[in-house]
């Protein structure tokens, strides 16, 4: 891969990681609820996630999937019920001081963060679409397909870790003004409403749209 393809796939990588979604909402309320630090673990999640639809793609699985109406409305409707689930957990998280929620290691595991961060993605299509239209325009076919590959996976990588860093960092940096069980209740609100959004637009996405 060229300098100028690899920046080419750079800019449109730093669009789609920035680009609002559910991958962005659950950073956020990570950031909110556990802090950036612990936060990184559900980033972490997210990135193995996207790698394991990357993988799908390369292996040709990505196309099946995505040609096929019944694995396609499958993988679909588990992603909308997941951020529905995320939805309904963020509308009943317990109200309390988000400071002392931070500095409790035992709320939210590490492990629990990391499966919560691969499942939003693992089970949204649209990483599969994105992949599907996106790489033919960078992965010269003539050329080994190895090194190709990874360049684009260690480039998604980086970019939506610090992508998803500022996401959860911001996020948390709100706690030092709203962190009365008040105002995090009308927070928990706002969150559980953006994760029903992603699944109401993820509801949206039909195989018909994603081939064109």
């Amino acid at each position: 891969m060229s300098w100028q393809v690899w920046l080419t796939f750079l800019g449109a990588a730093l669009a789609i990681s920035v680009s609002p979604g559910a991958g962005a909402v659950q950073s956020m309320a990570t950031g909110i609820n556990c802090g950036l630090r612990r936060g990184y673990w559900s980033i972490l999640g997210l990135q193995i996630g996207l790698m394991l639809q990357l993988i799908l793609v390369a292996i040709g699985l990505g196309a099946v999937v995505t040609s096929s109406v019944v694995a396609f409305t499958v993988i679909k409707w588990l992603g909308v019920g997941y951020l529905i689930y995320l939805a309904v957990r963020q509308w009943r998280t317990a109200t309390r001081d988000l400071r002392e929620q931070i500095g409790d290691p035992a709320d939210t595991t590490r492990r629990a963060l990391l499966v919560r961060g691969f499942l939003v993605n693992a089970t949204n299509p649209k990483g599969l679409v994105f992949f599907l239209a996106v790489l033919p325009q960078f992965v010269v076919p003539t050329a080994p397909l190895l090194p190709q590959y990874l360049a684009i996976g260690v480039t998604m990588v980086v970019v939506d870790l610090v992508v998803m860093g500022l996401y959860t960092g911001l996020a948390a940096r709100l706690v030092d003004w709203l962190h009365t069980p008040r105002q995090q209740k009308v927070l928990n609100r706002v969150f559980s409403g953006l994760f029903a959004t992603a699944a109401a637009l993820l509801s949206l996405v039909h195989k018909g749209a994603a081939a064109a």
